[in-house]
């Protein structure tokens, strides 16, 4: 799966940064606490993030064998009480208390560069990106195969 957004670097050019690791001691603090999420749907057509605004009690954080920031796999998981493992690269935030609009304090971690990339903000749309989602979602109602997903968002 090529879904072409890259995770931050920090400054020297070391992946993950030392801001992940810090969000990192944040989450492992609060395992046993309710958390909510917002998920990236990195799967569609049309990449997107959800958030069902219900809570998860954060069961554990694991240590992912197969880190790969060319696939956004990140080196942790997310344990939830629903059983699920929770890949870091695929979470746009964690937060404590609010499901919507949390303090910064709130925030054990946030994937910035996905966040600016999937939730809904000013934009200039391209021809070339208006084209290619209108090709993919047209596709998928005909019922054919669909191409590498639209992710880049140029404006030209």
């Amino acid at each position: 799966m090529s879904v072409g957004i890259k995770p931050a670097a920090s400054a020297a050019g070391l992946w993950p940064s030392a801001e992940y690791d810090r969000q990192i001691a944040r989450l492992r603090a609060a395992i046993g606490c309710s958390i909510y999420l917002i998920e990236a749907r990195l799967d569609a057509p049309v990449p997107s993030a959800s958030a069902s605004g219900r809570p998860h009690e954060l069961m554990g954080l694991i240590d992912y064998p197969r880190p790969d920031p060319a696939r956004r796999l990140y080196p942790h998981l997310l344990l939830l009480d629903d059983g699920r493992g929770l890949n870091l690269g695929r979470v746009l935030r964690v937060s404590l208390d609010r499901a919507y609009a949390p303090s910064a304090e709130q925030c054990l971690f946030t994937d910035a560069a996905l966040m600016q990339l999937l939730l809904p903000s000013e934009r200039s749309l391209s021809r070339r990106l208006i084209r290619e989602v209108s090709h993919v979602q047209l596709g998928e109602l005909l019922g054919r195969s669909t191409p590498d997903r639209v992710l880049e968002d140029d404006s030209t």
